[in-house]
């Protein structure tokens, strides 16, 4: 249920409201605007249908949510949220880019690709320090030592990082050390993983799942947003489809809809999306256009050294073109970079 206040409504009327909602056993997620407040009132069902909220004080219009996901649903905030990562804020005018290796190797190289990146124009520094991979031979991150590498190469360059949990058990680690959490492609639907996330102070970015329908990724964000956490943000990554030419097919159909659906951020991976680096930049482009609040394209400075995902990182002169294109792109669509 949404409730919208009057414009002159006072804030003992809506203390008032929240009282009520508060003791009918239901929760009230509040959204202050310069002439209104939302209120977003989560719980059963049938006890939000039985109580007169029309008739509380200071109240203008209350309004059913229908959708099975509430709390992202566009209608609670009206409009695209900003998440701000350390004082990088996405989803505002300013089309955020991220970028970084895959994992997080050495020191030299973590750094040494975020000193790259950040002259390019990079606002956010990704890295993987626990890595889910398919082969359970395969390089599976530093850990621990590759989330402090992480925090050396935001000190050396001032970008913020975004790195990924896959275990709850790792959560408290990767605080102390990230900026903002990501939820992989593989870690969508791990329902406990996504609470333990919305309890977190840190921002959430939350991975579309290889085969997820956006129906599907939205309710797993209302998942983390249901424990308190509002800092998230959606990433179309590619979905799995019957085509073999690319790694994924990346969904930049998803993009408009989740906008026209949600108030979360929308971040597009076309380097996960398509898998091969000559035609990264081109969808990087495609997304900026259709409206993306963020990419993330992953670069290495020695791919065919790289010990995860080498054949699709864009090297640092690569990545430095792209974002010059992506300025142009973004201006023609009334936003900067």
């Amino acid at each position: 249920m949404i409730i919208v206040t009057k414009p002159e409504a006072t804030e003992e009327q809506l203390q008032h409201l929240l009282d009520r909602i508060k003791e009918a056993g239901l929760k009230a997620e509040v959204s202050r605007g310069a002439q209104r407040t939302v209120v977003g009132v989560i719980g059963a069902e049938d006890v939000i249908r039985e109580m007169p909220l029309a008739a509380i004080p200071g109240v203008e219009s209350v309004t059913p949510v229908l959708k099975p996901y509430k709390l992202v649903a566009r209608e609670f905030r009206g409009q695209t949220g900003v998440v701000k990562i350390g004082d990088v804020a996405v989803g505002g005018k300013e089309v955020v880019i991220m970028s970084g290796p895959c994992s997080v190797e050495s020191r030299a190289q973590i750094v040494g690709i975020g000193r790259e990146i950040a002259k390019a124009g990079a606002r956010i520094l990704r890295g993987g320090a626990f890595k889910p991979r398919t082969s359970p031979y395969s390089f599976q991150g530093l850990g621990v030592d590759g989330l402090k590498l992480l925090a050396e190469a935001r000190a050396e360059t001032g970008l913020p990082i975004i790195t990924e949990v896959m275990d709850p058990r790792d959560l408290e680690s990767i605080e102390q050390y990230a900026d903002c959490l990501q939820v992989g492609a593989r870690n969508m639907q791990n329902f406990s993983l996504l609470k333990e996330v919305g309890r977190s102070k840190l921002p959430v970015m939350l991975k579309r799942g290889m085969s997820a329908t956006i129906k599907d990724l939205l309710m797993s964000a209302e998942y983390i947003l249901s424990e308190g956490n509002f800092n998230v943000l959606l990433c179309e990554r590619g979905i799995r489809t019957f085509e073999t030419a690319t790694r994924n097919t990346l969904d930049l159909n998803a993009v408009p809809v989740l906008q026209a659906e949600t108030h979360l951020p929308v971040v597009v991976d076309p380097t996960h999306g398509i898998g091969l680096r000559e035609h990264v930049t081109s969808m990087a482009l495609a997304a900026v256009a259709c409206g993306a609040d963020a990419i993330m394209c992953e670069v290495h400075d020695s791919p065919e050294n790289a010990k995860s995902d080498g054949e699709q990182a864009l090297l640092p002169h690569e990545f430095e073109d792209l974002v010059q294109r992506v300025k142009k792109v973004a201006e023609a669509v009334g936003r900067t970079v």
